[in-house]
């Protein structure tokens, strides 16, 4: 059984996502990221203290788009990660990384100074500068929809788990305001079954 160690808004949604659409059993341990002190078991798996990270069997694993590669490798085939030939493979594998690398990440600083920050430090530069950053990424997203349905052309896979996250966290969170494109996008990767059965079973587990 596949151990998932996550919050309910964190990017082990991602996981429990791509565990959902493939029909692998698992379980949820809730984790506090605002707790004094954790749960040993956690930082067991995890010293360096952050989600999501899993333990399967005698693998432990954290960073949540590798955790995503190895459960459709260990486990697939599977539709969400297209074949190397395949002619949409490349644009896969960009946005699958630009979900997390080129997206989430910019908003970390904009989350953590919005919410975390003194009062005064909470609109600093550096903060701004990932908002514009956001925007310029999100450019490639908005073309790449213009003539797709989804990030990988006709199909949905790993990619769109990867950018609804980030879209997401960044209109939740940091006050990006999507256009008509994007929102039309999450309304169909947000609509799918395995979303609404991953949301339910992200608020359940062992609060740590």
């Amino acid at each position: 059984m596949i151990t998932v160690w996550g919050g309910q808004t964190s990017r082990s949604m991602r996981v429990v996502w791509v565990l959902e659409e493939m029909g692998l059993p698992y379980h949820v341990r809730q984790v506090d990221m605002l707790a004094g002190e954790q749960d040993p078991e956690f930082l067991a798996v995890n010293p360096a203290d952050y989600i999501p990270a899993i333990q399967d069997g005698d693998v432990a694993m954290v960073e949540s788009i590798a955790i995503m590669e190895y459960l459709m490798a260990r486990y697939g085939p599977t539709p969400l990660a297209p074949a190397p030939h395949d002619p949409n493979f490349a644009a896969y594998q960009q946005f699958l990384h630009l979900g997390e690398a080129g997206l989430a990440t910019l908003m970390m600083p904009v989350v953590v100074s919005r919410f975390l920050a003194p009062e005064a430090e909470r609109e600093n530069w550096g903060a701004s500068w990932c908002l514009q950053s956001f925007q310029k990424r999100l450019r490639l997203v908005r073309g790449r929809l213009a003539s797709s349905p989804y990030l990988a052309g006709e199909a949905f896979t790993a990619a769109d788990i990867s950018v609804t996250y980030a879209l997401n966290l960044g209109q939740r969170n940091c006050g990006i305001a999507l256009g008509d494109v994007e929102r039309a996008y999450l309304d169909r990767t947000m609509g799918r079954d395995a979303y609404k059965r991953a949301i339910e079973r992200s608020h359940e587990g062992v609060i740590t």
